[in-house]
């Protein structure tokens, strides 16, 4: 991590660190292919998909408080889910992004991340990756820490990438990693 780059995961950080670290990058990365938009950017839809990057934004912060309460502690997952249509099977976030301002829908995002950053860090204050999380399959085997957060990390990937390609398709903007010095708007 660099200060020019503080995305950027530590070089021979712990593997908690290392993990963490890798999960912000794509935090950072997707939160720049989403960065300065007005709303006709944040609900512009390419013809294939019914995604916009404001449906991506609220997604995302729905899928962080959900897993960082409900899948890690087994706690109510709060506001403002709890009194949304969203039953976190259906596309509810998506749907109803296009009624959000920018504003609304950056300010919950970023809202959702911090609380995730919180409350991960209480958890591994407790222990390491290994400890075991409030998620379990159906034979009741518990996941641990380390599988919660790789799982995150892969819908981020995926989901960046959906943002590579509408970001593209609003305003051209490309590339993998947000520039030197840049800082969300």
């Amino acid at each position: 991590m660099t200060d020019d780059r503080p995305w950027e995961p530590p070089l021979a950080g712990t593997e908690a660190e290392a993990v963490i670290g890798a999960l912000d990058r794509l935090r950072a990365t997707f939160r720049w292919k989403a960065d300065g938009l007005d709303a006709a950017g944040l609900d512009h839809r390419i013809p294939s998909s019914s995604m916009s990057l404001g449906g991506l934004l609220k997604h995302l912060a729905a899928v962080e408080d959900y897993y960082f309460t409900v899948k890690m502690t087994g706690d109510a997952i709060g506001e403002p889910w709890e009194s949304s249509d969203w039953d976190g099977m259906n596309d509810w976030e998506f749907d109803s992004a296009a009624a959000d301002s920018p504003q609304e829908l950056y300010a919950l995002w970023e809202g959702a991340v911090e609380r995730s950053r919180e409350r991960v860090a209480k958890v591994l204050a407790r222990g390491g990756l290994d400890q075991p999380v409030a998620a379990a399959d159906s034979d009741g085997q518990h996941a641990n820490l380390r599988r919660m957060l790789c799982d995150l990390i892969e819908e981020y990937g995926r989901h960046t990438g959906h943002a590579d390609l509408l970001r593209e398709a609003v305003d051209g903007v490309v590339g993998e990693d947000p520039p030197n010095g840049w800082r969300a708007s």
